[in-house]
């Protein structure tokens, strides 16, 4: 766990920042000082979240905004850059996932999932790096990941290749970025707890699910956002381009 006031002056953006994950990782950067602006599809949801994070004293907003969309991308991080004076990190949770065989998968099923978490990563990435780059700042980008971007995913084929891709996009953009003093990672978590991709995912149940993690269980939302703290941090001041695995060993295997 990070010290108290390691993100104190800093301006964070969490996609998908209404639940799940993304949540998470909100409310412990704002916990460790960070302003946060939350982006979700969902207004309710980001202001719920939002006002969890003043209620607990810490400074947050909420924005609704579809990460396809270019425009409203760009709309809305003038307004968070408007509100706090400037953006320091930016958190890439935004997704959607489905299950389907390859050969069944339809055209508007491949896109809905690949204009998300391809697209949208792209439109708020290259948005706030321009942003650095302009300000003349250093920063930190961290991309929600999969292990289906690193071994597949026979059912979500669709969301394994726009993962690969993310994850493609991260290690071009820690290598093109280094100079400009911003970093790139992205974080690959296991099964989750209390999580929409475990309940989408895993239809045997999380107890099955247990059977092949080698530590026996699910991580907690609150073990990524710690995780993800630490990618963002300056305790993490040499680390670019790379992905760390929080999946409890599942990814290894097990006899």
């Amino acid at each position: 766990m990070l010290p108290i006031g390691t993100f104190d002056g800093r301006v964070a953006v969490v996609t998908g920042g209404g639940s799940g994950i993304g949540a998470a990782i909100a409310i412990e950067l704002a916990r460790l000082g960070a302003a946060v602006a939350l982006l979700g599809r969902r207004q309710d949801k980001v202001d719920a979240i939002a006002e969890r994070i003043v209620g607990s004293g810490g400074t947050a907003s909420g924005h609704s905004v579809d990460v396809r969309r270019r425009d409203t991308v760009e709309s809305t991080l003038a307004e968070v850059v408007s509100t706090f004076g400037k953006i320091d990190v930016l958190v890439n949770s935004a997704a959607g996932n489905f299950t389907a065989d390859p050969e069944n998968l339809s055209p508007n099923g491949w896109s809905s999932v690949v204009d998300i978490v391809l697209d949208g990563t792209w439109n708020c990435t290259q948005t706030v790096g321009r942003h650095l780059i302009g300000r003349g700042s250093p920063g930190a980008v961290l991309n929600i990941g999969s292990n289906m971007s690193r071994y597949g995913g026979p059912h979500t084929v669709h969301s394994a290749s726009a993962k690969a891709a993310v994850l493609a996009m991260s290690k071009s953009l820690g290598v093109a970025w280094g100079p400009h003093g911003i970093r790139v990672n992205t974080l690959i978590p296991g099964p989750v707890a209390d999580t929409a991709g475990v309940s989408i995912l895993h239809e045997a149940g999380e107890r099955a699910m247990h059977d092949t993690v080698p530590l026996g269980r699910s991580a907690s939302k609150l073990e990524v956002a710690q995780a993800a703290s630490y990618l963002l941090s300056d305790y993490a001041s040499f680390v670019t381009g790379t992905e760390l695995v929080i999946d409890g060993g599942r990814s290894l295997g097990r006899d």
